[in-house]
């Protein structure tokens, strides 16, 4: 019987090295994108999905993560005084009442797959998504979960999130043999972590979303320390291959890498342009500053 996929993982114990000084007290999952945090673009997906149970795996200076999703008793109760109702249910409904949050503490910084590995007792022996908020993905309402979930459900086997990517950048991804099935969807024949472009097996790189089977904790449980001396969530899927089947999807809609510097700029211009109360203002902005820096 296929099983609905109900939980979703959040590693959010990284350091955020590349947006230091500004990472340095504040997580760089809570940067902002226009008026969200990043954390808050990957939960409203997981939860468009029908997720209702979120895991989410915290590190040292990540306090303000669970602040975030907590209720905030001061701030509501002066919105409600002055009579601000929009911005109050607004702010009730970041975690629908039906919806729980689980926080985890990653002890060690032993990279992804030791994160996804502290999500066990939770999961249990459940399929579940992982979701990296770095990767931050535009689809309308639907999402790219929600898309995964679907793949998964009828067809009941590990789904990775995959896309195309520039064949020269393949050593900053997973990256995916794959045999084509029908539409979007392939079966991984392979996966290995960060190949040199010479040496990649395609240039169909793994994102920050997944689809796993339980079967990956006794995986993880036995994955030696990889690339960058962590433990790998690609080496653990290259030894679950072996025993499963396992899909690749490449999604619909736009992934914008809000790990990157350039990357994170963009999602914020777009991301604008796409808001229904800034979105006129903001693009004659940027076509006045255009024709401004174009003379």
């Amino acid at each position: 019987m296929t099983q609905k996929i109900t939980k979703a993982v959040f590693p959010v114990a990284g350091l955020g090295t590349r947006f230091l000084p500004a990472t340095k007290a504040s997580p760089k999952e809570m940067l902002p994108v226009v008026d969200k945090p990043l954390i808050q673009y990957a939960v409203e997906e997981a939860i468009a999905a029908g997720i209702d149970t979120l895991i989410f795996v915290t590190g040292r200076n990540k306090r303000a993560i669970p602040d975030h999703f907590d209720k905030s008793y001061e701030l509501e109760k002066e919105l409600e005084s002055k009579g601000k109702t929009a911005v109050l249910e607004m702010i009730q409904g970041i975690i629908p009442s039906h919806v729980t949050c689980v926080f985890m503490r990653q002890s060690e910084a032993l990279g992804l797959g030791h994160a996804v590995l502290c999500a066990k007792p939770i999961v249990g022996d459940e399929p579940f998504a992982v979701i990296l908020a770095d990767d931050l993905i535009e689809d309308g309402e639907r999402g790219c979960i929600a898309q995964m979930t679907k793949v998964f459900e009828e067809n009941n086997q590990s789904v990775l999130g995959v896309e195309q990517v520039d064949p020269s950048q393949t050593e900053k991804y997973g990256i995916v043999k794959t045999t084509p099935l029908s539409g979007k969807l392939s079966h991984i024949d392979s996966i290995v972590e960060k190949p040199k472009p010479n040496v990649a097996p395609s240039n169909l790189a793994v994102v920050g979303r997944y689809i796993l089977t339980s079967a990956i904790f006794d995986k993880l449980e036995n994955t030696g320390k990889g690339a960058g001396g962590e433990i790998q969530l690609t080496d653990a899927i290259s030894s679950l291959l072996e025993n499963e089947t396992a899909l690749a999807y490449q999604f619909e809609g736009k992934r914008y890498d809000c790990g990157d510097k350039l990357g994170f700029l963009i999602a914020t211009v777009e991301m604008a342009l796409l808001h229904n109360d800034l979105k006129d203002d903001f693009l004659t902005y940027l076509k006045q500053l255009y024709k401004t820096h174009k003379k």
